[in-house]
Parts: C-alpha cells; sequence; structure tokens
C-alpha cells in the first residue's frame, strides 16, 4: 500500500479534550474522528487494528467450538420487559418507538434476543450443548462518555452465549471460554491478568474480568504476588482480622473539634494514627436510615455493602434524614447514644477495634476512648464492607495484596438460569422431562482492546503496536522518493518483494522530508521501518529499524527480507 493511494490524516497535537495517550494518539494518528460525545469514525488505519482483533477473537471463538450468527442492533421492548431488565437496566438503555409507537431498544448486549432463539430453536437434550456469538455493534447511554474509545456510547463486542443441560455442564463450557479469553489476549500481545469479579446489571452467579494492566486502568485490581488470587477491588474480600478485640484502655471523653469534619484532621489534632478513627456513613434502604462504620484510613464499598441484608438497593441518606435519624449534620457522626430502632452496621475491621475515635453527634465534637458495648452498643451486623488496601492479607491465605490498575477488556459470566428462567426457554431431558437451560455468557470490547493495547504500548513519539496488532508490519520510507530514479525504483521493488512475501507494507511516496515520514511512521506505530537512501543504495545497503530501537542498523539490500521475516517469527 502506497500512502499517496491510502487515507491517513495525522495530527501534530490532539485536541485538549483528549486525556489519556490512547485517546490522544489514535486521534493524532488517524485511527478516529469524534463524530459526537462517546460516537467515533474509525478510519481505514484504525479499522485495520479492529480486523486484527477480530480475526484473533473469532479464530479462537472458532476453535473453542463456538458458532457464529448475526443478532439485531435494535430490540423490541417486549424480551427486555419479559426478563424484568427494561426496568432494571437504568438510563443507559437507548430506548426508541418506531412509527406504530412501538417501544424498541438499541441493544448494549443480547441475553434476550439470544435467549428467545434458544426457546423457540432448542426442544432436546440432544442439540445441547450449544455456544452461539457475534461480534456486534452495541450502544450504552453513557452519563459521561470519556477517554475516546475506552468508554464510548457506541462501540464493537464481541458476545457469546452457551447453553447446556444442566450447572455442571454450564460451568464446563464457562471454563472453555476461559480457556479461550486467554489464548487471546495472549496472541494479541497484552499484559493481563483473570480477576474474579461482580457480576453487576448482567447477572448470574459467578464472574471474571479480564484486565489489561495500565496505570491509567479505571478498575483497581487486588492480587497477590505470592498465588493466584486476583479479584477486582469490587469483589477482593477484606479478610478478618484474627486479633481479638483488646479491653478498654481509656475513659471516653468529649474533645472539641470546632469546623473538623473530617477523620484525617481529627487524626492529626489528636496526634493519633488515622487507623485509630472511625468513618460514620448513612445509606438509606427499606424506609429506613442505617448507620454504617468503617475505619477512618478505609473506604466503603458499595458493592459490599449493597448485599448487606437490609441494604439491598440503598442510597445515600440526605442531610436531612441524617439530622432526622441522629440530631446532627455530616461530619460529627457516631455510635454512641443513637435510636436503638437504627441498624447498625460495622465493618469487621472496626468490630476488633477499642478506645476508637468518632463523632459525638454534636456539631464541632467529637469523642475519643470510644468502645462497643461500654459507650455504645454492640453491632446488629458485623460484615466485610470495606476496599482491600495494598498489605491486607490474600483471602486464600499465601501472602499480602497488592493494588494495581486495569483496563477490563473481556468479562465471563456464569448465568445459570437467570434469563432461561424468565424467558421460560426449556427442553426435554432424556427421561422426558421438562427443564430450565442453563447459561453462560462471554464478551470482549473490540473496540477497547485497540485503546487498551496503546495504554500499554506507546513512548512520546506515538504508539508502539504489537505485532499481532498492527495496522502494517513495514514501512518503507525513501529518502526524496520524488526526486531520485534510483530510491524509487529500489523502494518499489522492496515493495513488492515483501508484500510477496505475504507481509502488509506502508510506502510512503509522498516525498517528503525524511522528519516528516519518521514523525508519521512512529507515530502510527508500524513495528518495522526500512530507510531508503541515495547514499546507501550506492553501498547495497538500506536502513533496518525496529519500532522499540533507539537507532537504524545498515543492511545489504539482498538479506532485507530475510532480516525481517526473521524478526516477526522471533
Amino acid at each position: 500500500m502506497r500512502v499517496s493511494q491510502y487515507f491517513l490524516t495525522t495530527l501534530k497535537e490532539a485536541p485538549a479534550e483528549a486525556e489519556l495517550a490512547s485517546h490522544r494518539l489514535m486521534l493524532r494518528s488517524g485511527m478516529i474522528k469524534r463524530l459526537a460525545a462517546g460516537i467515533y469514525t474509525w478510519l481505514p488505519l484504525g479499522l485495520r487494528v479492529l480486523r486484527k482483533v477480530e480475526a484473533v477473537v473469532r479464530e479462537e471463538m472458532n476453535a473453542a467450538g463456538a458458532i457464529e450468527l448475526l443478532m439485531p442492533v435494535v430490540q423490541p421492548a417486549e424480551l427486555w420487559q419479559e426478563s424484568g431488565r427494561w426496568d432494571k437496566y437504568g438510563p443507559e438503555l437507548l430506548r426508541l418507538k418506531d412509527r406504530h409507537q412501538r417501544d424498541f431498544i438499541v441493544q448494549p448486549t443480547s441475553e434476550e434476543v439470544i435467549t428467545d432463539l434458544a426457546r423457540k430453536e432448542i426442544k432436546s437434550y440432544k442439540q445441547l450443548p450449544l455456544n452461539l456469538y457475534h461480534i456486534q455493534v452495541k450502544f450504552r447511554d453513557e452519563v459521561r462518555p470519556r477517554f475516546g474509545v475506552m468508554r464510548s456510547r457506541e462501540f464493537i463486542m464481541k458476545d457469546a452465549y452457551s447453553f447446556d443441560v444442566d450447572k455442571e455442564a454450564m460451568l464446563r463450557s464457562y471454563q472453555i471460554m476461559y480457556d479461550a479469553y486467554t489464548r487471546i489476549f495472549t496472541r494479541l500481545g497484552l499484559s493481563f491478568r483473570a480477576v474474579a469479579a461482580d457480576t453487576g446489571p448482567i447477572g448470574g452467579f459467578a464472574s471474571h474480568e479480564f484486565q489489561v494492566l495500565a496505570e491509567s486502568g479505571e478498575d483497581a485490581i487486588a492480587w497477590c504476588a505470592a498465588s493466584d488470587y486476583a479479584a477486582n477491588v469490587e469483589l477482593a474480600e477484606a479478610v478478618a482480622p484474627h486479633a481479638h478485640r483488646a479491653a478498654p484502655a481509656e475513659l471516653m471523653q468529649k474533645i472539641d473539634t470546632p469546623g473538623l469534619a473530617t477523620c484525617e484532621e481529627v487524626a492529626h489534632l489528636l496526634h493519633l494514627p488515622l487507623g485509630r478513627t472511625v468513618k460514620c456513613i448513612m445509606l438509606s434502604a427499606g424506609g429506613k436510615v442505617h448507620m454504617l462504620l468503617i475505619r477512618g484510613d478505609h473506604s466503603l464499598n458499595e458493592i459490599k455493602a449493597a448485599k448487606v441484608p437490609g441494604l439491598a438497593g440503598f442510597r445515600w441518606a440526605t442531610d436531612g434524614e441524617i439530622v432526622a435519624a441522629t440530631g446532627c449534620s455530616p461530619g460529627y457522626l457516631g455510635p454512641v447514644g443513637i435510636d436503638p430502632a437504627m441498624p447498625l452496621i460495622v465493618d469487621r475491621t472496626v468490630a476488633v477495634m477499642s478506645d476508637f475515635v468518632c463523632g459525638a453527634n454534636e456539631a464541632d465534637y467529637h469523642l475519643r476512648g470510644v468502645n462497643f458495648g461500654r459507650d455504645c452498643r454492640e453491632p446488629d451486623i458485623v460484615a466485610d464492607i470495606r476496599n482491600v488496601v495494598a498489605g491486607d492479607p490474600s483471602p486464600d491465605g499465601k501472602g499480602t495484596l497488592d493494588i494495581v490498575r486495569g483496563i477490563e477488556v473481556g468479562h465471563v459470566f456464569a448465568l445459570g438460569t437467570e434469563y432461561s428462567q424468565a424467558m421460560g426457554a426449556t427442553f426435554l431431558d432424556a427421561g422426558g422431562q421438562s427443564r430450565t437451560m442453563e447459561m453462560g455468557c462471554y464478551g470482549i470490547g473490540i473496540t477497547r482492546i485497540a485503546a487498551a493495547a496503546i495504554e500499554q504500548n506507546f513512548d512520546e513519539r506515538g504508539i508502539i503496536w504489537p505485532a499481532p496488532l498492527a495496522p502494517f508490519t513495514v514501512a518503507i520510507a525513501p529518502i526524496a522518493f520524488d526526486r531520485n530514479e534510483a530510491v524509487r525504483t529500489a523502494s518499489i521493488a522492496l515493495h513488492d518483494e515483501l508484500c510477496a512475501a505475504g507481509l502488509e507494507v506502508l510506502l510512503d511516496d509522498r516525498g517528503e522530508r525524511p522528519g516528516v515520514m519518521f514523525a508519521d511512521l512512529e507515530l502510527i506505530g508500524i513495528p518495522h521501518r526500512i530507510t531508503v537512501g541515495e547514499r546507501g543504495l550506492k553501498e547495497g545497503k538500506v536502513e533496518y529499524q525496529s519500532r522499540r530501537d533507539t537507532a537504524a542498523t545498515a543492511v545489504p539490500m539482498t538479506e532485507i527480507v530475510a532480516l525481517v521475516r526473521a524478526r516477526l517469527q522471533s
């Protein structure tokens, strides 16, 4: 391919709103162009990368026994109403009406459509197991789309759905997909981890996220270097302390703390570690206000909190509700003297604390030396409701946790019968009895993979593509292509020879100055570059430089194709 015949649109500077490296570099290299908030046109260069991702995904899905189909982008509301997600999914679900005023949605995922297909077509256990997948456009109306295609509203996803006769068979299908995902991300040249995760709005009873490790990642991952343990911080268990609560060593005393409404400020005033303070969080659920206590240096895990009995569907209590329940505004709250009818839920770590510091339920005052059982009542519920932190013991007992950042690029779910039960997807077993199908679903963010790969592979000059994702394998940079017949002839011959060898080649035939050519080719991240110049040709040589090399190497013209092929194989 010649640049003069290609649609290559590079920029020296990225728009100011581009925050992440991937967003800046995808715009500058001409991979994408913004059409509207969270909606992008994929230009030819970017589309080549997407097709590379799709090819690997398709090969591994087919090898794992999945069968490709294609489901509609627009889906009837009745299916979503039947599953119960019409109301549950929330404002991310883009709803519309056709000319007959019938309700439809633009698909964010396809559990309902595939379950409807299965209940109509699968009648016997002899038709199972079955795994169907498609690669299709999705739309989720993000409240704040950002970071380019990393969190866009429109994106391309591969989603697969397995159907099995029982839970044991479904878990086998789940493992097959887990293994296929491991092969996919390995083949794509990504550094990643599979982590246990919350099932979220998709549902089911178990799931794993595949996280590309990158400092820019939105997700926090807890992992243990001494074992295989890894989990999203949303799900990672904070192990209960082994220590028992110590006997009180202080008398409770009221401390004047005017204007000091945070644990950090109070700890500084009292010259105490932040871990000696207790943070009070007020949530509303089931028509009543609940008080939750976590240590001052910890943070609430809302996913865990929602699983505490009585807190399903909670919301943050309003200032008015808090004052009505405690007689005090936020910032000075604590468990001493609270209404006996108000549920008191305490994190495991707090449950073993003694002589702690908390609010006095009076503006500008805190209490020091507070103890459960003596100064305030014992908790109604002790639960794991905090986020783990670095240094916490690993839940598998094999070391301590570290926290790293990750970008979710894939997610596998053990759905069980959540959708098949709601939508009546049944089959007849070997005994002629009607049974509900067991399901799994498995998603990969095709467009997000392109951005995640850049977040792991870039420098000050531009993108450094892993070889399997590069839009072109080799770039040819001729010096004075438009002015030197020998350079032009040699460059075209080299282009044709490399193409004949099965390589994807981009020949920069624009006649640009070397600095312009090199800047563009390094920006778009082509792994191998060959520079053809008059001086080198006189010696029968060209210059070779990989995208990660700091300098070029002179190579005989007769050996350059073999060198590039050897580099690719290695």
